[in-house]
């Protein structure tokens, strides 16, 4: 499979900029693969294709405000800096990208907040745009954490061309949101809102909750033509007991299993038993998945309408079948879908 397979044009205007006026609102298309037929309904409309017994299976990662701005010593100079992960929670020891890149030394100090109230030293160059930096704090790390969260802001991508908002705070986190660690929200899980799982619990329908804190490595651009030649980063995971044991119950019961997103996707097909069930798992995980692909847990998928030639795309032509999906792709060009990750929805059934 070729990364020129998965090329087309995406409009700028289909380019959703900010979330739907309620979650569950958006738009879903449902791809049928046994039938090759295709539907056009709203988000809350999920829950008809689903029974007692069947599970869903999300990601509760919560995305931390990983976007920090400050000033470079002596000159001033604007810098905005990602933080990607933390290293070392005793030094202060952070992964992370600046912009510009150019103007920053090792040994350059920047300072963040009005008055200063947080530090960094710069004291490795990882990459060409990627630094590792130390942060001078005096307290504890419960403090450093508030801190960060106060003068963070909610890493929205750059294709939304604004700056975070209020709103971005609450949307840009799925309800389901608990365990700190994400710099980007898992997109799928954002259409489920309170009222929908509050439904679903009704109808007996069960959720587990699996844990994969989602780094920007999973939108690197793939730069090789031969899909096997490209490495994906490594993501940290975790698949706890009860998410396992409810998932077995429904394959035991000959039910439905719908995976929430690409992140719960290489989740769960990180961690399968040759009897194709889902184990317990901490970890980390840098699966790639593409077509052609065989899938082990999930009966079914939801996913976010992703852009062309990304690892997201593809690992949904996997599950969807590599024509079936491009074609639903052209359809939702044609019918003004909304795209990435404040945009509409598909199910494959």
């Amino acid at each position: 499979m070729k990364l020129s397979k998965f090329k087309f044009n995406l409009p700028d205007e289909l380019i959703a900029k900010y979330p739907s006026h309620n979650r569950d609102e958006s738009r879903l298309m449902i791809l049928h693969r046994d039938s090759g037929k295709i539907e056009h309904k709203t988000f809350k409309d999920i829950l008809n294709y689903f029974e007692e017994d069947d599970t869903f299976v999300m990601n509760n990662t919560r995305v931390f405000p990983a976007r920090l701005y400050g000033n470079k010593e002596k000159t001033g100079a604007k810098i905005e800096v990602f933080l990607l992960r933390e290293l070392n929670p005793e030094t202060l020891l952070w992964d992370v990208l600046v912009d510009p890149a150019r103007k920053i030394r090792i040994g350059n100090k920047l300072y963040f907040g009005e008055n200063d109230e947080l530090v960094a030293e710069v004291i490795d160059n990882t990459t060409s745009r990627g630094r590792t930096l130390r942060f001078l704090f005096d307290g504890d790390h419960e403090g450093f954490k508030k801190t960060i969260t106060a003068l963070g802001q909610t890493p929205i991508p750059k294709y939304l061309e604004r700056e975070a908002e209020k709103i971005d705070d609450e949307r840009f986190q799925t309800i389901v949101a608990k365990h700190e660690g994400a710099v980007a929200v898992p997109t799928a899980g954002l259409h489920f809102s309170r009222e929908l799982l509050k439904r679903m619990e009704l109808k007996g329908i069960n959720l587990a909750e699996i844990t994969l804190h989602v780094g920007l490595g999973t939108f690197r651009p793939v730069e090789v033509e031969d899909l096997t030649k490209h490495k994906m980063d490594s993501e940290q995971m975790f698949i706890d007991e009860k998410a396992a044991d409810t998932v077995n119950r429904s394959k035991d019961l000959r039910k439905k299993i719908c995976v929430v997103g690409t992140t719960a996707m290489r989740a769960v097909e990180t961690s399968v038993s040759t009897e194709s069930r889902l184990k317990p798992y901490e970890g980390w995980t840098n699966k790639f998945i593409f077509p052609p692909y065989e899938f082990h847990i999930a009966d079914a998928m939801v996913s976010n309408f992703h852009s062309p030639e990304s690892t997201l795309l593809m690992q949904v032509a996997a599950f969807g079948g590599y024509e079936f999906v491009m074609k639903a792709y052209k359809e939702a060009i044609k019918e003004k879908y909304r795209f990435l990750a404040y945009g509409d929805a598909m199910l494959i059934l």
